[in-house]
């Protein structure tokens, strides 16, 4: 008897030590998901399944407010040193390097940055995109921001490409502190609760700034590539959405890439609890290989089209403490792995892609393309020609 209440006990400490996990992380909103695509048989796939590999990057030369500008310049001219060289020994089955997305925060503008970066992006090692922080906004105001930044973008950089059927400038989004559509419960670090009205119509093709757990800005729908329609009056109207499919038309307001949000029982905490894997490279969260095969397994595809399978990971790079992790061997040994593991050419095929080329694949996979998704990589948005000033 004493065996059996001690054996009730454990039981009952263990349930409420998983509820204060799940409150404590934020998972109450998303786990009913995550349970249901684990407990989904897979659709069986004939042939090879095509990985589009996609690593973006909240590129903050300001981070910290550091007072003298040379801090700011150390920390780009070392992606502009170090970057083309780790890159370049890499390549996919196209032939391409590693692609890393800069998504540089409009706020933090300095024309001698965004030059260098330009330089990486002419030589092929990736593109540039849009980050923006902001409290306390309001439409007007970031309609402005945002309309401004991408004309400087392009006008002096090269940056970003015309969208073919309206002429206007497109742009890949990421949200700050991860608060898209108001959607942080503090209040802060928006204001704005019809942002995604206001970034479809001046000319986002789509955000890609989540997974964001533990946050509380996590949405409920993980692991997917979907449309969001705004509540103008509501905040975080892409906590839920239709999810992306062959043959169906774009919905709502704005299409949202999600990068994989899984459990990894291969690192526990305190021996029982799984560490959630966000997809998040920096020091202490290296991108090792269980976490690797997470991202595959996460399975994020259009639905309809299985064998396509879309990675999105994330990192803040200019920050000291990560740099030797982002430039150094343990991201060297991920395009490694990746390159032996996912790139066999008979059950996987690995394509480096950036936000743009992941956009048009999405679109052409929508659209009922199939075969090698290399073809698709300028589909619908062709490739910014960037402008780069004597370095």
């Amino acid at each position: 008897m004493i065996i059996f209440f001690s054996l009730l006990l454990l039981c009952l400490l263990l349930v409420l030590a998983f509820i204060f996990i799940l409150k404590k992380k934020n998972m109450s909103g998303w786990l009913p998901q995550y349970i249901k695509q684990r407990l989904k048989k897979p659709v069986e796939i004939k042939g090879p399944t095509h990985i589009m590999f996609s690593f973006v990057d909240h590129y903050e030369p300001q981070w910290g407010k550091p007072n003298d500008i040379n801090i700011e310049r150390s920390r780009v001219d070392r992606w502009l040193a170090e970057y083309p060289k780790m890159a370049e020994k890499h390549q996919d089955a196209d032939g391409f390097h590693p692609q890393h997305t800069f998504y540089y925060p409009e706020e933090e503008y300095r024309f001698e940055h965004l030059n260098k970066i330009a330089k990486m992006c002419q030589d092929g090692f990736g593109e540039i995109e849009l980050h923006l922080h902001h409290h306390n906004d309001n439409s007007e105001n970031l309609r402005a921001l945002i309309t401004g930044f991408c004309q400087t973008l392009h006008d002096k950089h090269g940056a970003l490409s015309h969208n073919p059927d309206t002429g206007q400038l497109s742009y890949g989004f990421i949200h700050g502190n991860w608060a898209l559509d108001n959607c942080d419960p503090t209040g802060n670090n928006c204001g704005v609760n019809d942002e995604l009205i206001i970034l479809r119509e001046t000319g986002c093709y789509a955000d890609f700034t989540f997974p964001s757990a533990p946050h509380p800005t996590q949405p409920d729908t993980i692991n997917s590539i979907y449309y969001a329609k705004d509540d103008p009056n509501k905040p975080k109207s892409h906590n839920t959405g239709i999810n992306c499919k062959v043959g169906c038309k774009p919905w709502g307001d704005l299409l949202i890439v999600n990068g994989p949000l899984m459990l990894n029982w291969k690192k526990l905490k305190q021996g029982i609890f799984p560490q959630i894997e966000n997809a998040d490279i920096r020091k202490g969260m290296e991108p090792t290989q269980d976490r690797i095969d997470l991202w595959v397994e996460a399975n994020i595809h259009i639905e309809g089209r299985p064998e396509w399978r879309f990675i999105k990971i994330h990192t803040h790079g200019t920050q000291e403490r990560d740099m030797d992790i982002l430039l150094g061997q343990p991201c060297d040994e991920m395009f490694s792995y990746l390159e032996s593991q996912y790139n066999d050419g008979e059950n996987y095929v690995l394509h480096y892609v950036n936000s743009r080329e992941m956009y048009n694949i999405i679109k052409a996979a929508e659209e009922g393309k199939q075969g090698n998704p290399n073809q698709y990589r300028d589909y619908f948005l062709p490739r910014p020609q960037f402008k780069v000033k004597s370095l």
